[in-house]
């Protein structure tokens, strides 16, 4: 079964950057939306920021101004830029994509984590 694998998580000092990367293991058609979410402990997984085929993009209001999404829609791969990177991005991150009727696609999760 195709998965979306991440990675580009790891450790960022406050203010830094990290770019995350997420690509399928395998062939998924007609995808549309791709996107980023994140979970921290103890709260529910709340998206981050999406992007459609044509480049529309939205952004979870935190986000706004400091990161980036964008895609390789010939390679179905989603990335994220993260600066100014804060502690309260401190979460795993994981990476969705919408396909053919309906169905979604969810990688493992990578880890970030923003020291102060």
């Amino acid at each position: 079964q195709v998965q979306l694998v991440e990675s580009g998580g790891g450790l960022a000092q406050s203010g830094g950057s990290l770019r995350l990367s997420c690509a399928p293991s395998g062939r998924i058609s007609s995808v549309s939306f791709m996107g980023w979410y994140r979970q921290a402990p103890g709260k529910q997984r709340e998206m981050v920021a999406y992007i459609t085929t044509s480049g529309i993009t939205k952004y979870q209001d935190s986000v706004k101004g400091r990161f980036t999404i964008s895609r390789d829609n010939a390679k179905n791969t989603v990335y994220l830029q993260m600066r100014s990177l804060q502690a309260d991005d401190t979460a795993v991150y994981y990476c969705n994509a919408r396909a053919q009727w309906g169905v979604d696609y969810w990688g493992a999760g990578t880890q970030v984590t923003v020291s102060s």
